[in-house]
């Protein structure tokens, strides 16, 4: 999860500028998407927990996610350099907000899923598109200006809601089962790894793509941890399965930066002129 500093500020250092001097993106590898699916599981058991487990509801659940998601992308954009920690924590915010848009949407509006999903599809779209007219692309490497990483963010908490509600969609409006409709998310994402490998689609469509289908695998994955053994979960509770989640996420983090701490002395060691760059 390397920053990857923009040409001109790489070589002068200079600052005074709105835009941040590095990538605030996380690295899109393998670690990645692995990281993305267990905050997305963290975040549909922790949107549960709020709103059903402590019966607060789904109003008062988004009014407290939602103070959350505001504070955490607010340091998030205010930081001027890539903090692994701090981006994970919005991207967990961003899925547990996007529980409560989903389930307020459907429940305590009444949309159902479907409407849901066909109201945030649009969203998102106009989010990209703006995003687009603005930029020219929806490239996510590099990051670097204060308003393409809001709307990055704006985007993300589109594609996380919509992943919920897609997710409910399989499993309770077409009854397919958590395990069914893990499985059709895995064979959507598995598509995406071929198509990428043999480079048959654009990388930034695949990105966006496998970002929102990502989503609705890790939705239903956690359902599928947390229901009960009446409706196909394993009845682990949305307390302990947001713990494992949060204790895998910490692991993986934790390896990332020990592996580039590594490198960088690695790197130092053959070039010594690097340690004083």
């Amino acid at each position: 999860m390397r920053p990857c500093l923009p040409p001109e500020t790489a070589a002068t250092g200079e600052t005074g500028t709105l835009a941040p001097a590095v990538n605030k993106i996380a690295e899109v590898t393998a670690a990645f998407w692995l990281m993305k699916i267990i905050a997305t599981t963290l975040g549909e058991t922790a949107g549960d927990f709020i709103a059903q487990t402590l019966d607060l509801g789904y109003v008062v659940g988004l009014g407290i996610t939602g103070a959350l998601l505001v504070a955490v992308i607010f340091f998030q954009v205010r930081a001027r350099s890539f903090h692994p920690a701090l981006f994970w924590a919005a991207i967990v915010a961003t899925t547990t907000a996007g529980t409560e848009i989903s389930d307020m949407m459907d429940r305590t509006l009444g949309l159902g899923y479907a409407s849901g999903s066909l109201v945030l599809t649009a969203g998102l779209l106009a989010t990209l598109a703006v995003w687009y007219k603005r930029d020219g692309n929806l490239s996510v490497d590099p990051i670097t200006r204060t308003d393409a990483e809001i709307t990055f963010w704006i985007a993300v908490v589109f594609s996380n809601s919509l992943g919920t509600a897609f997710g409910d969609f399989l499993v309770d409006n077409l009854g397919l089962g958590y395990m069914i409709a893990s499985a059709i998310c895995t064979a959507i994402i598995g598509a995406v790894l071929i198509l990428h490998y043999t480079r048959a689609m654009n990388e930034i469509a695949l990105f966006w793509i496998a970002f929102i289908f990502t989503r609705p695998f890790g939705a239903t994955f956690g359902d599928f941890l947390t229901k009960p053994h009446a409706n196909g979960g394993l009845d682990l509770g949305t307390y302990n399965a947001a713990l494992v989640c949060v204790l895998l996420m910490a692991g993986i983090v934790g390896a990332t930066l020990w592996r580039e701490k590594r490198q960088r002395a690695a790197a130092i060691r053959r070039d010594p002129a690097r340690e004083r760059a």
